[in-house]
């Protein structure tokens, strides 16, 4: 039997997943990373974007997130996402019109500050779009 690695995904509504893993790709700031049984300590900003769960060579769980942190040990992997969720759970229509209101909004933004808030909000709905689109 393979190594495993000890991992949750928690955002701030619900503990997603806690399980034994084999590994995990997780979309680091920095660029994708898996995590591994025995991976060097890291603590690493998420990226939004998919988080994919391995079974041996075989993907058995994918979420989207949006961002967050993660932290890896040799025995554990822990992500506290801002958001998560899984693939299914995505709702195109509504991002796409949340989306379509963004632009709205980033038209009547009254300063920098907000323009850079709606910016970070219009790359999430982005993300989320390209993630629910992923095979």
């Amino acid at each position: 039997m393979a190594e495993t690695l000890r991992f949750e995904l928690v955002s701030p509504e619900r503990l997603l997943r806690s399980e034994a893993v084999e590994m995990v790709v997780v979309p680091g700031a920095e660029g994708n990373f898996a995590a591994m049984p025995r991976h060097a300590p890291l603590l690493s900003l998420l990226r939004p974007g998919v988080l994919d769960v391995y079974e041996g060579r075989t993907v058995k769980a994918r979420y989207f997130v949006a961002g967050g942190y993660a932290e890896v040990t040799p025995e554990r992997l822990t992500v506290l996402a801002d958001e998560a969720m899984t693939l299914a759970e995505i709702d195109t229509a509504a991002v796409a019109a949340a989306l379509k209101e963004m632009g709205e909004d980033m038209e009547d933004a009254a300063d920098e500050a907000e323009r850079a808030r709606i910016r970070l909000r219009i790359a999430v709905a982005e993300a989320k779009l390209k993630a629910a689109a992923s095979p």
